[in-house]
């Protein structure tokens, strides 16, 4: 599901309208923003937000700098993005660094909104940049608790410290000692949750808190909440003083009330969000770009940290000189279809093209057909993968058996390929100049 998908819809419903006219009347912007007004409140953005926020745009969009210009509907739309990124926007951004190692992240939360796994998820990212992290299992009542950490732990290649059902505080303590004598920079504490905040689980946090003294006190929450999301955090940062926040679940039927309203109502920024249940879907919260995402203005920046992600440059020079010199195979085919898959869902993907986010979202994407032609390929031989033209009647039929697929499937990814290729060959020849 693309981000804030009903949000967008509606945001672009309403500038539409503006875009169509040419120059604005105050009667005309007033109607827009009350629009978008409504649009926040259904999105559930908190009340005050969401008329502090409608106030702020109004005051500016009627200024004559605005609607005495050109395109003044592109002038209020660029004051929107302006002001939805202010209002997610902190200095505190990024994630604190300690000055003397180790770095001590508390991780704090509810239970249900996916802590502990996110533990392991920030583990994964934090050892992609070169981290070396360790995860303290703090959390002695939720069943089970411990062991989960030990398995997400294991997926993410983080060490896991753990001393039983013994004191959390003393684990804590223990567990950021053993990461200063083995050399962690990073220390991740999973404390417990509880159903509902109380003050037993309050005053455990807290003294972990006085004992560890944590550069970073993130408090996990679940987007698909909404407002309760953002109550759960005004709790939490009146007792915990936390530094910041992640958002699970952005990738759910969320309609991005939390992400819109969490700064302002608490002041403490989003630093991540979950966007997937893999290990490695996890994202740094970037205030500007998810603006840019709302208003379908598409996300470059994220697209190419992705696609860097997912292929190196040593392959993207791989693949660009077999292009020019046509000697794409079945194979190179297979890895790209490897890399889509480590980008993540194809039409979150697309959405982030500028452009392409509104006209994608009622378009069926098949994913599955990836999977179809994979299978396909892997059916083939070495000499039929790297020479496609020997692919006659009997070998078909054996590729079409061999895969669990139709003759009609395996006749089509071959007419798919050889479009490609010769689509490649129009490029190179320069047939295509004319069109870019």
């Amino acid at each position: 599901m693309a981000l804030f998908s009903s949000l967008s819809d509606k945001f672009n419903h309403i500038f539409s309208k503006l875009t169509k006219r040419g120059r604005l009347t105050e009667l005309e912007i007033k109607e827009a923003m009350r629009e978008v007004r409504i649009a926040l409140l259904e999105a559930d953005v908190n009340y005050l937000v969401a008329k502090d926020f409608v106030k702020s745009v109004s005051e500016k969009a009627v200024g004559d700098e605005v609607m005495k210009s050109l395109t003044p509907a592109q002038q209020v739309i660029k004051i929107v993005r302006d002001e939805l990124t202010a209002l997610m926007s902190s200095n505190s951004q990024k994630l604190a660094v300690a000055p003397n190692p180790p770095t001590i992240i508390m991780m704090c939360g509810l239970q249900g909104a996916g802590k502990t796994t996110m533990c392991a998820k920030l583990a994964h990212h934090l050892k992609k940049s070169g981290k070396k992290p360790l995860l303290v299992a703090c959390d002695i009542y939720r069943p089970a608790a411990i062991n989960q950490l030990q398995v997400v732990g294991k997926q993410a290649g983080a060490e896991v410290f753990e001393r039983g059902r013994q004191n959390p505080v003393k684990t804590a303590k223990e567990g950021v000692a053993h990461a200063i004598k083995q050399g962690f920079d990073t220390v991740i504490i999973d404390t417990a949750g509880r159903l509902h905040i109380n003050e037993e689980l309050m005053n455990e946090l807290k003294d972990i808190k006085k004992e560890v003294k944590p550069t970073e006190i993130l408090l996990v929450v679940d987007a698909m909440t909404g407002q309760d999301a953002v109550t759960v955090a005004q709790s939490f940062n009146n007792d915990l003083d936390i530094t910041g926040v992640i958002l699970t679940k952005l990738d759910g039927d969320t309609r991005g009330g939390a992400a819109l309203s969490i700064k302002a109502i608490t002041g403490k920024p989003i630093k991540f969000t979950g966007v997937g249940e893999k290990i490695g879907d996890i994202e740094p919260f970037y205030p500007d770009r998810i603006a840019s995402r709302i208003l379908g203005m598409g996300d470059v920046l994220s697209l190419i940290e992705k696609a860097q992600e997912a292929v190196t440059e040593e392959q993207a020079k791989e693949l660009e000189r077999k292009f020019k010199e046509n000697s794409f195979t079945f194979d190179d085919y297979l890895a790209q279809i490897d890399s889509m898959k480590k980008m993540g869902n194809l039409k979150d993907v697309l959405s982030m093209i500028p452009g392409i986010g509104n006209k994608i979202k009622n378009l069926d994407i098949d994913e599955n057909q990836m999977l179809i032609n994979k299978a396909i390929i892997q059916s083939m031989t070495p000499q039929e993968r790297k020479n496609p033209d020997i692919i006659k009647a009997s070998r078909r039929q054996r590729i079409a058996k061999g895969s669990g697929t139709s003759v009609q499937q395996v006749n089509q990814l071959l007419k798919q390929f050889e479009q490609s290729k010769e689509m490649m060959k129009q490029m190179r020849s320069g047939k295509f100049k004319n069109m870019f």
